[in-house]
């Protein structure tokens, strides 16, 4: 299959409508930390499997990161991981009015929410623009303080070509950053073009 799968036109609007919906997602983040969210334009690309690595290590750097990853699905289907710098733990937990001593169970008990409140909105967001019903597993961890080239491997993409989608969370003078990606195998990205073609239609 080419990696043409989504036509120009499909992907400014689907940049569009990631836009919409990110800025739900950190309106809802910063409701609840109180903090201002700073936002990232949406990043776009079809991608090889074994691309995606590489594309990660572009975007966050190869630190060691935790992630925690969500599956979605219903009209299309995929997995969202939100990746997170180290310090962001100890961060969520001061602007949560934890303990600074919090322990490690209830750190990722945070990620994890607020992973869950990132991904629904998110894609929540996006999926009722295109009158898509989708659904959303419990996030998981993913990974824990290791490099971020060896979040994913090629095998565990489950398809050659994948829709890769990227914004950029930061919380403004704190050293919270996180980044959420969306991965989509080929055939569900060929559903969401004709979702995306109905929708440039009733505009």
């Amino acid at each position: 299959m080419s990696a043409v799968i989504l036509t120009d036109e499909q992907r400014e609007a689907l940049q569009e409508i990631t836009n919409v919906g990110m800025g739900q997602a950190g309106a809802s983040i910063a409701t609840i930390l109180n903090e201002f969210v700073h936002l990232s334009v949406p990043k776009i690309f079809i991608l090889r499997a074994d691309e995606i690595s590489p594309s990660i290590v572009s975007l966050v750097g190869d630190a060691e990161v935790s992630a925690v990853r969500q599956a979605f699905h219903g009209a299309f289907r995929g997995e969202a991981i939100v990746i997170y710098r180290n310090q962001s733990h100890t961060d969520i937990a001061d602007l949560m009015g934890y303990d600074p001593d919090v322990d490690t169970v209830e750190e990722y008990e945070l990620i994890l929410d607020v992973t869950n409140i990132l991904v629904g909105a998110c894609l929540g967001g996006v999926a009722e623009q295109i009158r898509a019903d989708i659904g959303f597993s419990a996030p998981s961890i993913m990974a824990e303080h290791i490099p971020a080239g060896r979040l994913i491997s090629p095998d565990e993409v489950g398809s050659a070509w994948a829709l890769f989608v990227e914004v950029n969370f930061a919380l403004e003078g704190r050293s919270f950053a996180c980044h959420l990606i969306a991965l989509m195998p080929e055939e569900e990205i060929l559903a969401v073009g004709k979702a995306l073609d109905w929708f440039m239609e009733t505009l």
